[in-house]
């Protein structure tokens, strides 16, 4: 291990008091970005900035690292399936993403992946009917996820930020898969023609959030799956991938649940 000076040190602490940023400060001292996070957090919490000296570190709060991919198909995960409450008694708020029983594969990595965002912090499942909630709880959660409001996600405006946007530019894969496995499914359809029957897989995405049906929609297409929206009644909650090419792009990244 490399031990630095405390001159180093509280040269690298007057930058970033002064708004200069990890990585910036990294470089000039020729220091690791995960140290400098590290005094950063540690200085900030000494001057009583952070909950606490023993608080979990926030990629949002002080530059802590974030483990972008695994965030993506977490953020999917809870644009269709999750929730941030705030319970009697609990002085911070609690993440629930909801899982079916049937998919104890996809329960797996969705646990998985909310310990890698945040590996300061207890995952658990709390059983119900038919299903389970993995929970979590963080005073950090309304920063990594700046969707929550008041009222139901379909009832209020979805936009991610620029920092949120990126990532899902980079994992888009990660961001798509979070949504299918949570609002999303893949069935095999049929048809007659001919006299004969034919069978064909397809994926669908059902979402009663315009927004989210956009998120996903404009990843799509980035991706280069070709989609269509199909009608439930009157209200256009369903998008559909049918076409061959892009089922087989969306077999090889993202698959059935399991």
């Amino acid at each position: 291990m490399k031990y630095h000076s405390l001159e180093v040190r509280q040269t690298a602490l007057t930058l970033l008091r002064g708004g200069t940023k990890n990585a910036e400060v990294a470089r000039r001292l020729n220091v690791p970005v995960g140290t400098i996070g590290h005094w950063k957090h540690a200085d900030r919490a000494k001057r009583g900035e952070c909950p606490g000296a023993h608080a979990p570190e926030c990629p949002r709060c002080d530059g802590s690292p974030l483990d972008a991919e695994a965030y993506a198909y977490t953020l999917g995960l809870y644009l269709g399936d999750g929730h941030i409450s705030h319970y009697a008694g609990h002085r911070v708020p609690t993440l629930r993403i909801t899982c079916d029983n049937k998919w104890p594969g996809l329960m797996d990595s969705a646990e998985k992946a909310m310990r890698r965002v945040f590996p300061y912090n207890r995952v658990c499942r709390a059983s119900k009917v038919g299903c389970h909630d993995l929970k979590m709880s963080s005073k950090h959660l309304t920063c990594l996820f700046p969707q929550h409001g008041p009222g139901r996600k379909h009832e209020r405006r979805i936009v991610l930020e620029d920092w949120q946007q990126e990532i899902v530019d980079a994992h888009p894969w990660a961001f798509l898969r979070g949504l299918i496995h949570s609002d999303g499914c893949r069935i095999t359809n049929w048809t007659v023609r001919n006299g004969k029957r034919y069978e064909y897989p397809r994926y669908f995405f059902t979402n009663k959030s315009d927004d989210i049906r956009r998120l996903c929609t404009d990843t799509l297409t980035k991706v280069g799956v070709e989609w269509t929206i199909l009608a439930r009644g009157v209200d256009p909650l369903n998008v559909s991938i049918a076409r061959k090419a892009s089922v087989a792009l969306m077999d090889a990244h993202i698959g059935p649940k399991y």
